[in-house]
């Protein structure tokens, strides 16, 4: 895992914690996280890395089959687009090559809504540039995330989010349709459903894309783990 320590990050491997089926999770991040209550069951591993250095980190991919990356830069208002570019895209495009050059065969991003490389929006054509080269490494499977406004517990970013916590809640349920994807996801059900593809989901011999959104989310969190 990359972004183990994010909101979206937590809640998937609190979900993979709960899982019979996970032995061995490896996170790899610029500081440890303290964990309490780590299940016996499960190996935890945790390498501080230079995320901008591959080097930093290629030789702990091998033996691993699947890569889960939420990892991204949590204000994008609060930096200048070029460094968004060397967080956002270009570190996250360089774990998906090496994890690509040392065989991991399921990809996990964490993305966006709306993500489109030819959206007139920096943000989304980010997100869709980001989204194009994950594709064009032909990983057994990729499984690609696009959630809208993600429901934290508690305000991480300041006043914005402050506000967009407030009253997306209450404006979600004017999106039906076509627009549902617009719709806010609690970050808990973000995690479960992150997990639940990461554990359920078949390799195969023939490359696969699955793009899972607002609806895929609430049908994914409802499954029980095991």
């Amino acid at each position: 895992m990359l972004g183990a320590s994010g909101a979206v990050g937590t809640e998937t491997w609190k979900t993979l914690f709960s899982s019979s089926k996970v032995s061995h999770l490896t996170f790899l991040g610029r500081k440890r996280i303290e964990i309490t209550n780590l299940p016996n069951s499960i190996n935890l591993i945790q390498h501080n890395i230079d995320i901008l250095n591959p080097s930093s980190y290629s030789d702990y991919l091998p033996e691993h089959e699947t890569a889960i990356c939420t990892f991204g830069v949590g204000e994008p208002s609060k930096v200048s687009r070029e460094e968004y570019v060397r967080i956002d895209k270009d570190a996250v495009l360089d774990f998906a090559k090496t994890c690509k050059s040392q065989g991991i065969r399921h990809f996990l991003l964490l993305g966006s809504v709306g993500a489109n490389k030819k959206s007139s929006s920096f943000y989304l054509k980010t997100k869709g540039e980001i989204e194009e080269g994950l594709r064009a490494l032909q990983f057994d499977v990729l499984s690609l995330f696009r959630p809208s406004m993600i429901l934290t517990p508690s305000n991480r970013y300041g006043k914005i989010q402050a506000v967009f916590l407030f009253l997306w809640p209450k404006i979600s349920p004017l999106f039906f349709g076509g627009f549902s994807s617009l719709r806010g996801v609690l970050v808990s059900d973000l995690g479960k459903a992150i997990a639940q593809v990461a554990l359920t989901e078949e390799i195969t011999s023939v490359p696969k894309t699955t793009i899972y959104q607002w609806d895929e989310f609430q049908e994914l969190a409802k499954i029980p783990i095991v």
